[in-house]
């Protein structure tokens, strides 16, 4: 009888062994085109560019359309906005601030300079991500725009409605910098520029006074979060569980036809003992230990009775040493905290060790940082303490 309890004691034994070697960690499928909705908080961004700004006035008639002569104004633009799908977008901008009334030929006298601004609210279209699937690292964005808002005449001391139309190209420099290049233009009321003055022809667009402008500048995003997750494709997850628990139950079946015969062997041999140090084996295999986001405090109790063998076994052989390793997840924090966070992380599970009666003498005590070899990133949060001698 203890010869039996003995051989399934081992079979256990091996059972585990086996479970902690073939387990892995799988990415989780996502959609390709579909994202999780982010926080109102999330996407935010704020721009400021230098403008070009081409006036044409609804009284002109028979002069030069040439934007680079004295129809041309330089002036500033700022806007503040957030991206609530990847997609779709608004945003509060400002343009002036410096414009001409044009009643003459080139150079003319006649031709008079104001002083305007324009306060404006846009929907964005992002069309790259529309067309082809969001992507945070698209170097370009080809983003159109619709718009409306308040314009004054500051000279005149006027305020009116404006419409916007354009097209915002933005160019990713790194995760939070982006330049931009910018085509709009303002269709206001004939009196915009102080003269209420139509020239003559049927055309609709004679009857307004009308702002084409080129700008360039820098776009920063605000805000922890940047972008947008991709959905988990919940039906292809189900199916990756459903192949993983396969596969778990052919490696237990095995497991018990393995046992079966062992236990067979062992009835047809009942004085012959198996001496193999499986308790060695079970010993010398790694143990993590998980931590929080941000956090050096173990995230369960329960995981310190991972340590407790090691413990025994130290105590048992002055001879073995303990490598305890901390690690953080890269994609939070910057590269100092982590290297910071995942000492304090070893240094608390090497306390815990000490607790339980290990010496600080066979110990190893390092901290790697941010890594990110593991998936989903939580795993990365960990310390693992590991058999080095």
């Amino acid at each position: 009888m203890k010869k039996l309890m003995l051989a399934l004691a081992v079979a256990s034994l091996s059972s585990a062994a086996i479970a902690q070697e073939t387990y892995t960690v799988t990415d989780v499928p996502v959609k390709e085109k579909s994202v999780e909705t982010n926080s109102f908080w999330s996407n935010w961004f704020i721009s400021a560019g230098v403008n070009y700004n081409a006036f044409y006035s609804s009284q002109e008639e028979g002069i030069s359309k040439n934007p680079f002569n004295d129809r041309g104004k330089f002036g500033f633009n700022v806007a503040v906005g957030k991206w609530f799908t990847p997609g779709l977008g608004i945003r509060a901008k400002f343009d002036g601030v410096k414009g001409v009334q044009v009643n003459g030929g080139v150079w003319s006298p006649d031709n008079i300079d104001f002083d305007y601004w324009n306060l404006h609210s846009d929907v964005l279209f992002n069309l790259s991500n529309m067309i082809f699937g969001y992507n945070e690292n698209r170097v370009w964005n080809f983003i159109p725009y619709l718009g409306a808002g308040v314009i004054r005449n500051c000279s005149q001391n006027n305020y009116m409605m404006g419409a916007n139309v354009g097209i915002l190209n933005t160019f990713r420099l790194n995760k939070r910098l982006s330049v931009n290049f910018e085509l709009s233009a303002l269709a206001a009321p004939k009196s915009f520029d102080g003269i209420g003055y139509k020239a003559s022809g049927n055309k609709i667009w004679r009857g307004a006074d009308k702002v084409f402008t080129a700008s360039v500048g820098l776009t920063v995003n605000l805000g922890k979060t940047t972008g947008f997750r991709k959905a988990v494709d919940v039906d292809a997850l189900m199916a990756l569980n459903a192949s993983q628990l396969d596969a778990l139950n052919s490696a237990l079946a095995a497991q018990q036809n393995e046992n079966a015969r062992l236990k067979e062997e062992l009835a047809k041999k009942p004085k012959e003992v198996i001496k193999t140090d499986y308790r060695k084996e079970y010993v010398g295999a790694p143990r993590s230990i998980f931590f929080n986001i941000g956090s050096s405090q173990i995230a369960s109790r329960k995981e310190i009775v991972n340590l407790q063998v090691l413990a025994d076994a130290v105590k048992a052989d002055s001879n073995i040493k303990l490598k305890v390793t901390g690690y953080a997840d890269s994609a939070t924090g910057s590269a100092a905290f982590n290297q910071k966070l995942s000492e304090k992380r070893a240094n608390r599970v090497a306390d815990e060790l000490v607790k339980l009666g290990v010496s600080r003498d066979n110990l190893v005590v390092e901290g790697l940082g941010g890594v990110a070899t593991l998936k989903p990133n939580s795993y990365n949060r960990r310390v693992i303490v590991d058999v080095v001698k």
